[in-house]
């Protein structure tokens, strides 16, 4: 059973993740199809004294194109060590090509307050409405090393900010502190 949960609880079982092999970033394209992919970057706080979790998405992605017209999406952070070969397939396969979600087993449903489902293999979920997207370029860049480093072919990532609505998480994810 998922329990509703305050955003900032198990945000270390979050980081762990996203410093490991990522988490679940799921949300609906134009036609109303899921697509999960991987994404090892994020960021939870407040934001226009709301919380917020902030994800980042190459222009290149398939998921970028759905952001834009999406009006939520949902993180989705499986149990440390589980859902490896899922979470590696979604983030180098694309959905432009095939149901992701499907070609893996997940089991997709309905979310609480959002309209991007959930993973329910996962431990720990987030429902985010989209609040605001902003499309980087190389002038945003004051430090060169990052522009370098991250953005030799000029591939630069949307930043979309989502208001967290509701989070929640498995019972055996609550018990630990």
């Amino acid at each position: 059973m998922k329990e509703e949960i305050t955003w900032s609880d198990h945000v270390d079982h979050l980081k762990r993740a996203l410093a490991g092999g990522g988490v679940f970033l799921v949300v609906l394209d134009k036609n109303g199809r899921v697509n999960p992919m991987t994404i090892g970057w994020g960021e939870v706080g407040i934001i226009w004294s709301r919380p917020v979790f902030t994800v980042l998405v190459r222009r290149s992605r398939y998921t970028y194109d759905c952001l834009l017209t999406a009006d939520s999406f949902t993180v989705n952070v499986p149990s440390t060590g589980q859902l490896k070969e899922e979470l590696l397939f979604c983030g180098t396969k694309s959905g432009r090509d095939l149901d992701k979600a499907a070609a893996c087993g997940l089991t997709l449903i309905a979310a609480r307050e959002v309209s991007s489902p959930i993973i329910e293999e996962c431990a720990l979920h987030y429902e985010c409405l989209i609040l605001a997207r902003k499309q980087l370029k190389a002038g945003d860049f004051a430090s060169t090393e990052v522009l370098e480093q991250y953005y030799d072919t000029a591939d630069y990532h949307m930043i979309v900010m989502g208001e967290i609505l509701t989070a929640y998480a498995d019972e055996d994810l609550l018990r630990i502190k």
